[in-house]
């Protein structure tokens, strides 16, 4: 793993009770922790599957189906399968729905070319169920940037690869800056005498945790992407800009 965190850890990381998380464990929703000597250590994997775990539980469905889902996903099952959609024939396409919704069927059918396709678009973050035969999109913005590289011909597995590594490199960012307010502001409350002052600060730093992250990344993504289209302009481009653009 790349990192060793308690339940503690892992609960505030996670943004959740270190009950809710022994719930978890429990249940059997959670791989085991690596133990040493008699504490639990937990990873990025956990992490990522208590999001997993909190997506679909938000979308109305229970512990048992996250549970029955997870298991199924662990043995290498395509969740098409998990859900009874049959991939081996096309199933007629259906209407886009006015809210955004699609269909199970429609979804086995675009990823039933990937193993496992429909599964690593959940698990990437395009598309959530709803319930067992509907799903929408989770991050329109994801899926806007999948279909313009689908749609400029790119294969629709690679473009999968490509939303799933952007997938990673957002939550190694928002995990650094989690890091960073542990290490400052919670380690400051802690040692503090929890005076009102010190609710208050920690509720200030709180709440810029959950906006500052984002504002500071766009900046400095946008300066290297300019520096990087730059170059491109400069190097590949001089013939449509004579100009550099």
């Amino acid at each position: 793993m790349d990192a060793e965190l308690t339940i503690n850890d892992l609960a505030a990381q996670a943004g959740m009770t270190v009950r809710t998380l022994r719930d978890y464990n429990e249940r059997g929703l959670l791989p085991p922790p690596k133990m040493k000597g008699r504490t639990g250590f937990y990873g990025a994997e956990h992490l990522n599957r208590v999001r997993i775990v909190e997506r679909l539980l938000e979308r109305g469905i229970t512990l048992n189906g996250v549970r029955g889902l997870l298991e199924a996903w662990d043995r290498g099952e395509d969740l098409a399968d998990v859900l009874g959609v049959a991939t081996g024939t096309a199933p007629p396409r259906s209407e886009p729905a006015t809210d955004g919704s699609v269909t199970a069927a429609d979804l086995a059918e675009r990823f039933r070319e990937i193993p496992g396709g429909l599964s690593r678009a959940v698990t990437a973050g395009l598309y959530e169920p709803v319930d067992q035969n509907t799903y929408r999109a989770t991050d329109p913005m994801l899926v806007e940037v999948f279909d313009e590289l689908t749609g400029a011909g790119m294969p629709t597995e690679r473009a999968l690869d490509e939303i799933e590594q952007l997938r990673i490199d957002c939550d190694h960012i928002a995990r650094q800056f989690t890091d960073i307010f542990l290490r400052t502001t919670v380690r400051s409350f802690r040692r503090s005498d929890r005076t009102a002052g010190d609710i208050d600060e920690l509720t200030t730093g709180l709440a810029a945790a959950r906006t500052r992250p984002g504002r500071v990344a766009a900046g400095v993504i946008d300066r290297f992407v300019e520096r990087y289209l730059g170059s491109v302009v400069g190097r590949e481009l001089t013939d449509v800009f004579p100009d550099g653009g």
